[in-house]
């Protein structure tokens, strides 16, 4: 499957416990990362600094249903199960 240009689901609904760049403390869940630009495509997707976190990500029925909408709510249901209890 290939990512829907313009869909951003994945820079959005997941959180990142690592630094990135931007983030220096990770990024919280539901949070639009700053790399996204106003048509929801990654500014650093090319550059050596993107993170590999966002290398390793790949676009799956599973994860991104067939709607950014279907992304969005997969991706955020996933990342409410697999939360740290507090």
């Amino acid at each position: 499957m290939q990512c829907r240009i313009g869909c951003g689901a994945c820079c959005i609904a997941p959180s990142m416990s690592s630094a990135i760049p931007l983030h220096p403390f990770g990024k919280p869940a539901a949070l639009r990362c700053l790399h996204l630009d106003n048509q929801n495509k990654c500014a650093i997707f090319l550059q050596p600094e993107r993170p590999q976190v966002c290398h390793g990500f790949q676009a799956t029925p599973d994860t991104c249903g067939s709607s950014r909408e279907d992304a969005l709510s997969l991706l955020s249901e996933w990342e409410t199960l697999t939360a740290p209890t507090k």
